[in-house]
């Protein structure tokens, strides 16, 4: 899998938007590519002088990687509800990252300190799951948030509810990310 690939399409997905003339030839692509058929879930992020621009993804894979890529960089830029889409002004000061997940797997444990016991900070996204609520975090939170503890009880925020979840025993799911990141404007076109 060629990361720059990855950077390449989601930097012209986005300037897509902005300019015709800016198109992705998906069959020229898929063909020098042929990887990106495969189903895969991915989670597009941009940031502005290390400040969240936006982010959206998939936390589970049910279409191509190419597909996933290009709808969640251009949700990423112009669909996140807690910002104003992208404007063109805004490219010079941008960090693209794509993260690719890997398959979410089940976390089994038996009480709240079992399962701070059992995920592994830096290393882990977590989802979690329980009736109504939802939410995850990529690996990359932990940076912000450094403790399991803190780790989640922003999750439970996240995902509408509070601490108190936990004595619920939702269902937590673990996952890793292959990512890569660069400044907008370094990234080649393909």
């Amino acid at each position: 899998m060629s990361d720059t690939v990855l950077l390449q399409i989601a930097k012209m997905a986005i300037l897509s938007q902005f300019s015709n003339e800016q198109v992705l030839d998906k069959d020229r692509i898929l063909n020098d590519y042929p990887y990106l058929k495969e189903d895969a879930a991915t989670f597009v992020t941009l940031t502005s002088n290390n400040d969240l621009r936006g982010c959206i993804g998939s936390i589970a894979a049910y279409r191509s990687l190419y597909d996933d890529l290009v709808g969640n960089a251009v949700s990423a830029a112009f669909s996140d509800p807690r910002f104003n889409s992208l404007n063109e002004d805004e490219l010079s000061l941008i960090n693209l990252e794509v993260s690719v997940l890997s398959e979410a797997k089940i976390i089994e444990y038996d009480d709240y300190d079992d399962l701070c016991a059992k995920i592994h900070p830096f290393v882990d996204g977590l989802i979690l799951r329980h009736g109504r609520y939802q939410g995850t975090f990529l690996p990359q939170v932990w940076e912000q948030l450094p403790s399991p503890q803190l780790f989640l009880e922003h999750l439970s925020m996240k995902a509408g509810s509070d601490l108190s979840i936990y004595q619920e025993h939702p269902s937590i799911y673990r996952y890793g990310v292959k990512k890569i990141k660069n400044k907008f404007d370094e990234i080649q076109l393909l």
